[in-house]
């Protein structure tokens, strides 16, 4: 089966055929580094971590992810702390990336920042007055959306319906309500730097422009974001970029859905507004970001205690099967290894098929969700086998082998399943009990004491212990190595 990909620009999903054999190149917008990031921020990046780690495996991949490094939220907080600006931007980029590795992102490819690219920016602007699309109103120099005769393709909407109802401020400066701003004069005290139009800066839309077309060429395979960017973010990059260069721009454009707090929309005037440093708080990293991937990456993610709880259940569900068979020892084998029991043949049958499978899942346009349904089919597979079966015949060790090496594989796709599994569950028993009365220690203790009472045959104690660490939600597991325990 081909990659299809749903194309916003063409508002339905097409083969995946890239505009070089071989190679991809693919842009996302980046943050502006005025604050910490939102949990709608860590979804937008994980979601194209895993499109950029899937395309990994088929082509040669350049990712360009940039850093908004100056814009007016930057000025305001920098004149706020009595600061410059770049001291603002430097701190949130480091925040940035302090969240992204604890999330587990690959880097990608190339970096750049905003303000590093203010010639190239110059140049497009310039370009884009020579050519009769942007034009200079004092200061500031502005695009001219009547000129370009395809504006609003991506978004499908109609300018003038947009200009009878719009509710923008009235600048006689502009030709059409609607034409943005590619330079912007400098204010007294704002950053500023010298340009053919006066001191000044660059306008949001076109440092994208600038940035994704010195790395990427005038034309690439793929432009991301979240789907608040539809318009006018990336509308504009079209109008400008397509002006300048006389060719399309992009060929596929991608977007993710919205994260909703609750069922209402993430927004600070509502107080539902979590930054990414406040969820991992409370939740492990791999929980959020094996959370944020249990959706299609294009329907919209309700994001509550109750779904991050679920999640982390369904991940612990995970490891603990694989920390399970971790204690067997067995090597992989082909196809004809002899399945004797029912559930033994049931879980040859869902290995045989199992990345083929996965890839088929993927190549349906990212479908993550359908994907780690495919995982947990297994996972209901292995457990089959060990509570049946207990997994030690030689069929069964031979599989799990096969099974660690599958998820493995797909964990690299989507970067979950990268921890050791008894690590895993050590970690997340240690948060569990972190919000608990009973220590670690205390636990144990107790186990110990319940193991002498079973030893000297005085059950009545031993299930007294076991009833009284049940009451505060721990959880005995009797087994040939002895007891363990977990958090409900």
């Amino acid at each position: 089966m081909a990659l299809r990909v749903y194309n916003t620009l063409s508002a339905r999903k097409e083969e995946f055929v890239p505009l070089t054999p071989g190679e991809v190149k693919m842009y996302v917008c980046g943050v502006t580094v005025y604050d910490h990031s939102h949990i709608g921020h860590a979804r937008a990046n994980v979601v194209f971590d895993v499109i950029y780690r899937y395309l990994r495996t088929r082509y040669a991949v350049t990712y360009v992810r940039n850093y908004t490094d100056i814009d007016d939220k930057i000025i305001n907080r920098a004149n706020k702390e009595g600061v410059t600006y770049d001291v603002i931007s430097e701190r949130y980029i480091r925040a940035f990336d302090e969240d992204m590795e604890r999330l587990g992102l690959v880097k990608p490819t190339i970096e750049p920042k905003a303000t590093e690219h203010i010639g190239e920016i110059i140049a497009i602007v310039q370009r884009l007055i020579d050519k009769g699309f942007a034009y200079p109103a004092g200061g500031d120099v502005y695009f001219c959306v009547e000129k370009f005769d395809s504006y609003l393709k991506l978004s499908k909407r109609n300018l003038d319906e947009m200009q009878a109802g719009a509710r923008i401020e009235v600048d006689e400066r502009k030709r059409h309500p609607m034409d943005f701003a590619l330079w912007k004069e400098a204010k007294p005290g704002e950053p500023f730097w010298d340009s053919p139009w006066g001191k000044g800066r660059p306008g949001w839309h076109i440092e994208c422009s600038a940035m994704s077309m010195k790395y990427l060429g005038e034309s690439f395979d793929i432009h991301g974001g979240g789907k608040d960017l539809i318009f006018p973010h990336h509308e504009n990059e079209i109008a400008q970029s397509e002006a300048a260069n006389g060719k399309p721009f992009v060929k596929y454009w991608l977007h993710n859905g919205f994260v909703n707090i609750n069922a209402e929309k993430m927004s600070k005037s509502l107080g539902n507004f979590f930054t990414i440093k406040e969820v991992l708080e409370k939740y492990d990293p791999e929980v959020l970001r094996f959370f944020l991937l249990s959706a299609h990456y294009r329907s919209p993610l309700d994001f509550s205690d109750q779904n991050l709880a679920e999640a982390g259940a369904g991940l612990e569900r995970i490891y603990s099967a694989l920390a399970a068979i971790a204690r067997f020892d067995g090597e992989m084998a082909g196809d004809d290894v002899p399945a004797g029991t029912e559930a033994e043949r049931e879980l040859h049958e869902k290995l045989g098929g199992f990345m083929g499978r996965f890839e088929q899942a993927m190549d349906d346009d990212f479908n993550t969700a359908q994907s780690l349904g495919i995982v947990f089919e297994l996972i209901r597979a292995v457990n089959r086998v060990l509570t049946e079966d207990g997994g030690e015949s030689v069929a069964a060790r031979a599989m799990f082998a096969a099974v660690r090496k599958a998820v493995a594989g797909v964990g690299e796709v989507l970067g979950v399943f990268t921890s050791e599994p008894g690590a895993y569950l050590e970690r997340i028993k240690g948060r569990k009990v972190a919000g608990m009365e009973m220590s670690a220690a205390e636990i144990e203790q107790l186990i110990e004491e319940r193991a002498a009472a079973r030893a000297a045959k005085n059950f009545a104690r031993s299930d007294e212990i076991r009833d009284y660490l049940l009451s505060r939600s721990i959880l005995l597991l009797d087994g040939p190595q002895g007891t363990t325990w977990k958090v409900k």
